[in-house]
């Protein structure tokens, strides 16, 4: 299965990126490094997250990463990942193409 990376995710990984780098450049590549391969990892296992409370559909998927939350979506042939945030958050309506 194929991983396919959002714009909005992509714009995400970039923004943690940044507000890590302000206290440690290695840090911030280290981390986001980290984050991609917790998400690269899905096909091995693409339902190992677990349904994003909020909407409660069994095909939009979530996987905890220290704080962060990497919601995707599973399709027939690939994983698309629609967006990563802080844990504490609620997904928004509106803040991915669902």
């Amino acid at each position: 299965m194929q991983i396919i990376w959002t714009q909005e995710a992509l714009e995400q990984l970039t923004a943690i990126e940044d507000y890590i780098l302000k206290d440690s450049p290695e840090r911030a590549t280290k981390f986001v490094d980290q984050l991609i391969e917790q998400a690269e990892s899905l096909p091995d296992s693409p339902r190992m997250g677990r349904v994003v409370p909020e909407i409660g559909n069994t095909g939009i998927r979530e996987l905890i990463f220290k704080k962060y939350r990497i919601v995707y979506r599973l399709n027939e042939n690939h994983i698309e990942i629609l967006t990563v945030f802080e844990g504490h958050r609620l997904l928004r309506v509106g803040e991915t193409n669902l």
